[in-house]
């Protein structure tokens, strides 16, 4: 079955685990998440299954929700709490307004440095396995958005906050440059995924539920087609003479359809859907040829 699948990723496995075990249980010939969680978070991790691997960069492309825990005071080299301490500061000293004042400052679209614990490559080799060696290699700032980030709680020196933000986002990165603008440091000490676009952690499984889930009936939380997954999308249904030309991936004109909005114009991706209700591709608008264009067909 294609699948897409919300779990409830637990503290200290891999983002790979947590794949491994949902493709065991689902009896799946492939399967693949749509955005890294490090071993230390914990919540939401979408994961594909079968032909709806397909999809994974429709879902990875969505604003994440995180709610983060940083401890002031405590720089570390790999900006979390598993990593070496390399700089202390009494933070005792840090009122509440200069905290706020520096939170607030990330909001908006900012620049970050990728951190040298990622998973980013390097002339093939991800960057963590570089800086394990002491290998630092030069990164250059990436545009990141902070739709939204906001102040939850302050003990001293920890804080917590909720924060929703643009693929590509690193939280740790975060928490270490608001340590740097308040000059005492500061490190990830706990994160959770809340949301991912319109899929939110109340509505995810955890990996021991996922396996008493009945496969036959699917009507449990967590588990969605790939037509309910993409429900975000516009919908476009099409004539059954078109079907075939569809599902060997030709390009549509305009003047051929019927019901096309500014809405499909403008999205990200189109469903398009058989006279009968089946998904037979994702397909965009190219405006150049005032077409609809079909990159991914499911055939």
């Amino acid at each position: 079955m294609d699948l897409i699948v919300s779990v409830n990723k637990p503290k200290d496995i891999s983002s790979h685990d947590a794949v491994r075990k949902v493709k065991k249980i689902l009896q799946a010939k492939k399967a693949g998440h749509t955005g890294t969680l490090d071993p230390m978070a914990t919540g939401l991790l979408i994961i594909c299954t079968n032909r709806a691997t397909r999809l994974a960069d429709y879902f990875s492309s969505l604003h994440k929700e995180y709610r983060a825990i940083m401890k002031l005071g405590e720089a570390t080299d790999t900006q979390d709490a598993c990593g070496r301490v390399i700089a202390k500061e009494d933070p005792s000293n840090i009122d509440s307004d200069r905290i706020k004042s520096a939170v607030n400052s990330f909001k908006g679209r900012i620049l970050q440095l990728p951190p040298m614990f990622s998973a980013l490559k390097h002339q093939g080799k991800p960057l963590y396995k570089l800086a394990r060696k002491g290998i630092e290699i030069e990164r250059k700032p990436r545009e990141v958005n902070i739709y939204q980030i906001e102040l939850l709680d302050i003990n001293i020196p920890y804080v917590e906050f909720k924060a929703i933000c643009s693929k590509g986002t690193y939280i740790r990165t975060l928490c270490d440059d608001i340590g740097k603008k308040l000059g005492v440091g500061a490190h990830l000490f706990e994160l959770e995924r809340t949301a991912v676009g319109q899929f939110c952690l109340s509505e995810s499984l955890t990996i021991e539920e996922l396996k008493s889930v009945d496969m036959e009936k699917l009507n449990c939380k967590g588990i969605y087609t790939k037509d309910n997954a993409l429900s975000w999308m516009p919908e476009l249904k099409i004539e059954m003479s078109l079907v075939k030309s569809i599902k060997n991936g030709v390009p549509i004109e305009v003047s051929r359809l019927s019901g096309i909005s500014d809405e499909i114009k403008s999205a990200r991706g189109i469903r398009i859907k058989s006279p009968g209700d089946e998904l037979i591709a994702v397909a965009s608008y190219r405006a150049d040829k005032d077409t609809i264009k079909m990159d991914v067909v499911f055939a």
